[in-house]
């Protein structure tokens, strides 16, 4: 046990010794820290360009949907609200409990606690 700590502590010293002597600390000097703020905030030189392709006007007659679309996204739209209002009716109607289909039977308003 005790070569154990012997050869831990010489290697312990070992990794010590291999240590670099560099400071972090002039790494990070203000000289070369603030240098990139201060670039970002030197006044811009250049002046805006207009770039005429960019906004080009559009005309609405181009852009507006045609009558025929329209109505046919409004019939497909009243289509669908039909067919979810009889699926809604038909999930009620299905969720009615038939008193009849219990052979008959008296089912109690409450049940007896």
């Amino acid at each position: 046990m005790k070569k154990l700590a012997i050869v831990a502590a010489l290697g312990s010293l070992g990794l010590a010794a291999c240590n670099s002597a560099d400071d972090a600390s002039t790494e990070a000097m203000p000289d070369t820290v603030e240098m990139p703020a201060d670039e970002a905030l030197e006044p811009v030189a250049e002046e805006p360009v207009e770039d005429p392709a960019a906004m080009e006007p559009a005309d609405p007659v181009d852009r507006a949907p045609s009558l025929e679309s329209t109505e046919a996204a409004a019939d497909a739209a009243a289509q669908v609200a039909a067919d979810a209002a009889a699926a809604a009716e038909a999930a009620e109607a299905a969720s009615a409990i038939d008193v009849n289909s219990f052979g008959g039977e008296d089912i109690p308003e409450d049940p007896p606690e």
